[in-house]
């Protein structure tokens, strides 16, 4: 899209409908690559402890590269443009994966795909979240375009599953990609002051000293964590149990339909919980999602079970979202949601995701147990939280 259409359209499209056109875009690759990755990584004749490694590393790519980018957002002021750049990246690197040969070739393209893919979701979170807040914008009714999307990749990936070679799992992921591209020109210009303006970036180890920022970091990366062994197996437990590749994409669809009937009513919920009790939620589920996923591969069972995602997911995520912005200063938000990004989705994860590997060669389905004591830790720390933090901004 060349600049003067994409400048066309952004004075034309509301502020809301271009940041929902950001996450459906964005949310049509994650729709298509959470659950049917690992598929095209099996078919390049990889063993589950390799498929594990693949998908650990990619996640520790956040840890380096999200901080390095939140600082240089802090520091320059601009989100779109470095967002651009990233989604190219991320493109030129999965069309990559079309010719690439041998583990070492496709570890380096996980890593550098991943690293810039995962880039893209704190700036985009960050320029919604400062945009809903100025604008008085509902978050959740924004974000939930991406769940929709994320349900119609993963029944679009498994109903061409059943007639079609695992390469479509490539390309569909290469279209979702081209499509963000195009969304990320259209995301409103959020820029905050630049640091060369103002003097320089306060320091961020205050933030990182606070007893309230570190409890809430340990609790989100808990419970996303807990997800690893579903991100990464999931798919493959099922397809082995005899289920179809239909069934598969629709129990991940009902996680995601349960996710965006949180979502529609999240302003009500966050008034009404917080926060802390909203991470609270998502431990809990993550105890009884994980607990019966252990025992039962019944789709019958399953299905409600997958509502669950509503909370281990959906009542997470909106309480991160929402605790970045009440408690964290503003000349801290993009580095707190690069923080954010890389302990809970990058750090936490991947070191969750490398044990799931080993983990589900040894006990299969079993190995969901060990996520369960991780949902456990992350209600507690929701508890904790809710004790210890006034609901107000961080004295930093």
């Amino acid at each position: 899209m060349t600049d003067p259409a994409a400048s066309a359209l952004r004075s034309r499209l509301p502020p809301g409908l271009r940041l929902s056109l950001y996450y459906a875009a964005l949310f049509s690759v994650v729709g298509v690559q959470m659950p049917y990755w690992p598929l095209w990584l099996e078919a390049q004749a990889l063993t589950p402890a390799q498929i594990g490694l693949l998908l650990a590393v990619g996640f520790w790519a956040k840890v380096l590269a999200n901080p390095l980018i939140g600082r240089a957002v802090d520091v320059h002021g601009r989100r779109r443009g470095p967002m651009l750049i990233l989604a190219s990246v991320a493109l030129t690197a999965y069309a990559l994966f079309a010719v690439a040969e041998g583990f070492p070739a496709l570890l380096a393209l996980s890593i550098v795909s991943t690293a810039a893919f995962a880039a893209l979701m704190p700036l985009g979170e960050n320029i919604t979240l400062l945009t809903v807040y100025e604008r008085k914008l509902d978050y959740g009714r924004i974000r939930m375009w991406g769940s929709l999307t994320f349900i119609a990749g993963s029944l679009a990936g498994g109903w061409l599953l059943l007639d079609l070679p695992t390469d479509v799992i490539l390309w569909a992921i290469l279209g979702g990609i081209a499509l963000t591209i195009g969304a990320c020109a259209l995301l409103p210009d959020v820029r905050t002051r630049s640091r060369r303006e103002d003097g320089p970036a306060p320091a961020i180890a205050p933030l990182l000293r606070h007893p309230a920022f570190l409890l809430f970091l340990g609790t989100a990366a808990v419970i996303q964590a807990s997800h690893a062994v579903y991100y990464g197996f999931a798919t493959l437990h099922w397809q082995a149990a005899g289920l179809s590749e239909d069934v598969i994409g629709g129990l991940w669809a009902i996680g995601v339909v349960a996710e965006v009937v949180l979502f529609l009513v999240g302003n009500r919920l966050v008034a009404r919980l917080g926060p802390a009790r909203l991470l609270l939620l998502g431990g809990l589920g993550g105890v009884v999602r994980w607990s019966v996923m252990a025992v039962t591969v019944d789709p019958v069972i399953l299905a409600p079970v997958q509502c669950l995602h509503a909370l281990t997911f959906g009542a997470t995520h909106l309480g991160a979202m929402h605790f970045i912005a009440r408690a964290v200063p503003p000349a801290y938000s993009g580095r707190a949601q690069a923080i954010y990004s890389s302990a809970a989705l990058g750090a936490g994860m991947g070191l969750a995701m490398g044990l799931s590997g080993r983990l589900f060669e040894a006990a299969g389905g079993q190995a969901f147990l060990a996520m369960t004591v991780l949902g456990a830790a992350g209600l507690l720390g929701g508890r904790l939280l809710a004790a210890r933090w006034d609901g107000g901004r961080l004295p930093v």
